[in-house]
């Protein structure tokens, strides 16, 4: 039998370490995202604290298991997709790091899905927003809008992700872990390749003061050990100031924080006076209905915003435009029918 068939040891945490060191430990051995370690940690000590901080987990079970995802969903009212992380994160505690299985016996309350149609700009709204923003969070939100971009897909943009001679951007590591191609505006390219030159000016400056690393997949890191420091991997957007790692400890430049663009596109849309529940997100969800409008096969839309099933994209047929000058209401039918 070949080595590949060999079945993989299972990784075994600190048994010495505290229970969430033991979850950290684990979460950084499988390589999950830090904000992801943040969330399942989070779920974790709230599922610990709403049964007594003096319970251990290893002495709890499907009941207690279901009881608090169903206490989410009750009474917490969250979403489909709030209880199925904290679900996810209590899984992985008892299957990865307590090596207890549960998968599968789990049976709380399920939250309901709810099938909001998504809110849309019209390329006027999108024009005001867009005209009363400035600088840096302007050629962003322009990415949003002109690349049906996600808010943190276009924060953790790198230099090597624009492509300027073959007009594309790439969307690495996006939701699902998927890659994709998206458009290239051309209309912001200039913007972009200034931004570009900024960020190398700044680069060069952390260089010369003996940092300019920034995070990079850890994959990467290990087959090339100086990829950290070069121009091509750091983020588009990068932050004012450098930060400490939190798990390794280095000083790196980040990139921007997502609630600064929030903020701005939050201004603008009270100065431009829209009556509308806009956000970042409001921007994708224009890209991918203005395309349709524009007659775009609704297949090539999936592709360019990443959906696994073209059900997904499908929605935004329902939010579209169309010619209604020629329909009539019933009830004014009723009343010329009437006179």
């Amino acid at each position: 039998m070949e080595l590949t068939d060999q079945p993989q040891p299972k990784f075994v945490p600190d048994r010495n370490l505290k229970l969430m060191d033991q979850v950290r430990q684990v979460l950084q051995y499988h390589h999950y995202a830090y904000r992801t370690e943040q969330a399942y940690c989070g779920w974790i000590v709230r599922f610990i604290k709403f049964h007594g901080s003096n319970t251990h987990p290893s002495k709890m079970g499907q009941l207690e298991l279901d009881s608090f995802l169903s206490h989410l969903a009750v009474k917490g009212k969250v979403s489909a997709a709030t209880q199925r992380q904290a679900m996810n994160a209590l899984i992985f505690l008892y299957q990865r790091v307590l090596d207890i299985e549960v998968e599968g016996q789990l049976e709380p309350v399920k939250a309901k899905k709810r099938k909001a149609l998504p809110v849309v700009m019209t390329q006027d709204e999108v024009h005001a927003v867009l005209s009363a923003m400035h600088r840096k969070h302007k050629l962003m939100a322009g990415l949003l809008y002109g690349g049906g971009l996600r808010l943190m897909e276009c924060i953790r943009l790198r230099i090597n992700d624009l492509d300027f001679a073959r007009n594309q951007i790439y969307i690495r590591g996006a939701k699902g872990g998927k890659d994709r191609l998206t458009l290239f505006p051309h209309s912001i390219k200039e913007q972009l390749r200034a931004q570009v030159d900024t960020v190398k000016v700044l680069h060069d400056e952390d260089l010369g003061l003996g940092y300019g690393q920034t995070i990079i997949p850890d994959a990467l890191a290990r087959k090339y050990s100086s990829a950290a420091r070069e121009f091509i991997w750091q983020f588009v957007f990068p932050s004012r100031k450098l930060s400490q790692d939190p798990r390794s400890g280095v000083f790196r430049r980040h990139h921007v924080f997502e609630s600064g663009l929030q903020k701005a596109v939050r201004k603008a849309v009270l100065q431009s006076g829209i009556n509308k529940r806009i956000s970042c997100h409001t921007f994708r969800h224009s890209f991918a209905t203005h395309l349709l409008e524009n007659g775009v096969n609704i297949r090539i839309v999936q592709e360019l915003m990443g959906h696994t099933s073209v059900k997904t994209t499908e929605i935004y047929t329902q939010v579209m435009e169309r010619d209604l000058s020629k329909l009539q209401s019933p009830l004014d039918v009723l009343v010329h029918s009437s006179t």
